[in-house]
Parts: structure tokens; sequence; C-alpha cells
């Protein structure tokens, strides 16, 4: 599988995942798209019912298909449609901000905004940033890194294997 998204110039793009609250962050890019806000088009948007429906295994599969970064999307603390949906979200944010960080893999790469459905402009502003943040940190290549992991897991069970074997015996003509 192909990781990276090539430019018509040759130059990497990053890939990013966004899962965006109905209520609030999804009708805030569908803001930004009415008024003509222009950001960058490296994102793919999940529409989720509420912020706190975003399982951390969405985040993980995401990573898991080539995404170089996912971005979070929410209604601000104490506007949230279904009260406190918000807050489950930044729970799990923060559970898998660890996570990913003992994976190896850049916390910058994960993302969570408070983002309400009157502010368009904020929608521009962060996916512009996200971009160019994960733009600098690179490609992440995730699919790529489980090859790597296997082989690093295969050589120490490899050895540890061929010292358990007994040694063949060499016949002597």
């Amino acid at each position: 599988m192909n990781t990276t998204s090539p430019q018509p110039n040759g130059a990497w793009s990053p890939r990013i995942v966004a899962f965006f609250c109905n209520w609030c962050t999804y009708t805030a890019a569908d803001l930004a798209g009415v008024s003509r806000i222009k950001y960058a088009s490296n994102i793919r948007v999940i529409r989720l019912m509420c912020s706190g429906r975003m399982d951390p295994q969405f985040v993980m599969e995401a990573f898991n298909r080539g995404a170089d970064g996912v971005l979070i999307g929410g209604c601000h603390p104490n506007d949230c449609h279904y009260a406190e949906g918000n807050y489950k979200c930044l729970r799990r944010f923060r559970l898998l901000r660890r996570l990913i960080a003992q994976m190896g893999i850049k916390e910058q790469r994960l993302r969570l905004e408070w983002i309400s459905a009157a502010e368009g402009d904020k929608v521009r502003q962060v996916v512009n940033e996200m971009v160019e943040q994960i733009q600098a940190l690179g490609p992440l290549e995730m699919p790529g890194r489980f090859d790597q992991w296997d082989a690093e897991l295969a050589v120490p069970g490899h050895a540890a294997a061929a010292a358990q074997a007994p040694t063949p015996e060499v016949a002597h003509v």
C-alpha cells in the first residue's frame, strides 16, 4: 500500500483524517465551504454525532491505514449537544496521546480542537496549521513500521529458537 500522497509536482503531501462532531465542528466545516473559506485539501472528514462517540480504535485504524495525522473536532466545553460527550472525548484523547507516544508516534500527529458551528474560519486555521505541522514531521508510514516491528521481533525469536535447536552433527568421510 502506498502511504504517501504525491502532488502533481512530485512533493509529498500529508493525509489527515478528521473526526468531527455533527453539531459543531462538522457544521463549521460546512459553513467554511458555503462561505468559500479555503483550506488545505489534505483532510478527509468523518462525521460523528458527537465527539464523545470517537472510539480510540477509530484513531488507531486511521494511522494503521496510512493517515499521517488525526484531527478530532468537537463542541466547546459546556456546549455539547449531548451534555458531556466532549469531556468523554477529552479523556480518550489524553489516553490516545499517551498510547501513540509509547508507539513512537509524535504527539503532534493527533490533535483535538473545540470548534463551534459558527467558527468556519477556525476550521481553516486549524486544518492549515495541522497540515503544516504534519508536513514538517514528514510521512508517518505506519504500515511500513509494521514490517519493521515484525523484523525486530523475528530476529530475537529466530536467535532464541536457533540457540535451543540442537546443532546438527557433521559426518566426516
